[in-house]
Formats: C-alpha cells, structure tokens, sequence
C-alpha cells in the first residue's frame, strides 16, 4: 500500500493532535484539523489505510487513534527531512544581495511565522549614531557637482549640488580635502556649529558649496534613522485563546499595522549598545503597551561597522521558549554569515 501526501498529513495531524492533548484522534478532530477539506469517512478510510500499515493504533473499540513506535519514527524522519529544506532553503535567501535586503527580511519575517505560529518582526539593518566615512565632491557640469557621501555600513547618498560658476580642479581638490579632513569619523551629533563655522572660513567665496554638503550629510543620517521594519503572522495571535478577545487581539493587530510602537521598541533595542543577546519580555516586563498579555523575545543581529537590527517575535506566555531562542540564535548567524560573504 503507498503512503501518499494525503497519508503523510493525516498520519502528521494525528501525531501533532496527539503531542498536544495526549487524547487518541478521531476522524472529526482531524477533519477540522488539517486544510485538505476532505469528509470524516475519507478520514476513516485513509485512518484505517495507515492503521494496517502500522502507523497508528487504535487502543480502544471506538476510540480515536495514536501513533505507533513506526508513526513516530516516520514523523520524525519527515520533519528532519523538512527542517533540512527549510534551512536549504533559509541559506539560499541569504545569499541573496543586499541590495535585496528588504526581500530577505520579508521572507525571513514570514518564515519565521510560519516555523513558530506566533507573530514576528524584523528591522532593516539600522547604524545608530552613523559616523562620516568619506566625502567626494566631483564635477557634473560647469552648474553642479556630484556629492557623494559614504557612511559607515558603506551607505552611500548622492546628491547633486548647485554651483554658482566653475571651479577649478585645485579648487575641487581643496574643497574634498577640507570636508574630509574636518568631518571623517564624525556622527551628526558630533558636527557643531563651531565646526561648520570653522569650515565655512576656510572655504572662503565657496563657503556656500559647505552648506550645501552639511545639508545632504543631514538628509542623508536622517533617512538612514527612519527604521524600516517588516511583519508577519499578526492573524497567528487568534490561535490563542488568551490573546483572541476582540479588544485584546485588534490592539495587538493594529500594532503591527501601524509600527509606530514597534518602531519606538526597535529604537530603544538599539540605541542600548550592550544589548547584543537574546531578551525575553513576559507580560507587564514588555514595553509595547498592547502587548502586556503576551511575551516577546528579541534578538538584536549585527552586520559589521555598527549596523544592527531587531528580531521579534510575539506570543503568548506559554509560547515555546526554548523553540523560539533556538530559531532567532540560527537567524542570527545567518544573517551575520551573509555580511561576512559580501565582504
């Protein structure tokens, strides 16, 4: 007799119904079960199937079935053999380029929801208090210069700059050597106005062309600060009981709809540079104000060059904690292996 993708579901629902209740499975349960939308009698049917094949039992007359010692060991194989792919499939995400970074963090976000039934969140890799690395300024034509402007991360901002007449490549040369000399390795909090007055000085006529760099510098930090963060499996929290109550579980959708909160977390997450870990938030310990019937775990990943960003992951307070700080450790590492393969 074959074992098909329809055994091999049922067989599952019946094994996963059982973990969590330790009541035999009938027919009905698994019907509402699984998503096959197949009738109790073709339940039965493929119930006794996998019943003469000698992966289920049935203890009693008239009761539901559980898994036998072969059952198990088929679950076990097939979910191995499913992580395996998961992980195949995890890696070749974090192959992908960054400049497909939104991309992963979208897939990583909804893979994570799907691997835990809980909610979860992921920001775009953030470089809090972002330091200068570079400043070129190059001519486009006799009106505008090219400003390109390299943080730290290797975020680079280009901006074209209006120029009142032409300049020289002596005077070109002086300006790039004046920005970089004052501004390398500072943050805009670090940039005063001592030293935009000390700059503007020292250019001279061109004191405009400073204003005009200091302006893009500002726009450029600024749009790197505006934090980026995915979601996914809000509609997971229904699953729960505790968390489904209309009010309850609205406030925590809206949340996730609306960011502004979890933005507000995020940065708070990253602007603690000794929070590196894992950090577990139970009930009142969260921050979030509509989350204080759930727990949530968090993981801070890092890139290189001080670009951070945020794992969540929202449930219940008896969510699976010791599943969940396994699978945000392994996102982690990935995503920290995949900066070091585009190095």
């Amino acid at each position: 007799m074959q074992l098909d993708d329809r055994k091999i579901k049922i067989m599952q629902a019946i094994i996963r119904n059982y973990l969590e209740t330790g009541e035999p499975v009938g027919s009905r349960t698994i019907s509402k079960y699984t998503d096959l939308n197949l009738s109790s009698a073709t339940i039965r049917n493929e119930m006794a199937d996998l019943e003469e094949m000698g992966y289920i039992l049935q203890p009693h007359t008239s009761a539901g079935r559980i898994p036998s010692d072969k059952g198990y060991r088929l679950y076990v194989d097939t979910m191995m053999e499913e992580k395996e792919r998961e992980l195949e499939e995890l890696k070749e995400m974090m192959i992908e380029r960054e400049d497909k970074m939104d991309h992963l963090l979208k897939q990583v976000a909804k893979l994570l929801a799907v691997n835990t039934n809980y909610a979860t969140m992921i920001s775009a890799p953030a470089v809090h208090k972002n330091k200068l690395k570079f400043i070129q300024l190059s001519r486009v034509d006799v009106h505008q210069l090219l400003a390109v402007i390299v943080m730290e991360g290797n975020v680079i901002k280009n901006n074209i700059l209006p120029v009142a007449g032409e300049l020289t490549d002596e005077t070109l040369l002086k300006l790039n050597i004046l920005l970089n000399t004052h501004l390398n390795g500072l943050t805009l909090e670090e940039i005063n106005l001592a030293t935009i007055a000390a700059l503007k000085t020292q250019a001279g006529i061109h004191s405009d062309i400073v204003s005009e760099v200091m302006d893009a510098i500002a726009e450029g930090i600024k749009e790197e600060e505006d934090l980026q963060i995915y979601t996914s499996g809000a509609n997971n929290i229904f699953k729960y009981p505790e968390l489904a109550d209309n009010t309850k579980a609205s406030e925590i959708i809206n949340t996730f709809e609306e960011k502004q909160m979890l933005t507000e977390f995020v940065q708070e997450q990253l602007s603690d540079e000794t929070n590196t870990g894992i950090q577990v938030y139970i009930g009142n310990e969260t921050p979030i104000q509509t989350m204080k019937d759930c727990s949530v775990v968090t993981a801070t990943y890092e890139l290189g060059e001080g670009m951070r960003g945020t794992i969540g992951i929202i449930g219940p307070k008896r969510m699976d904690y010791d599943k969940v700080i396994g699978t945000l450790r392994t996102i982690t590492h990935q995503l920290d292996d995949l900066y070091k393969k585009k190095q």
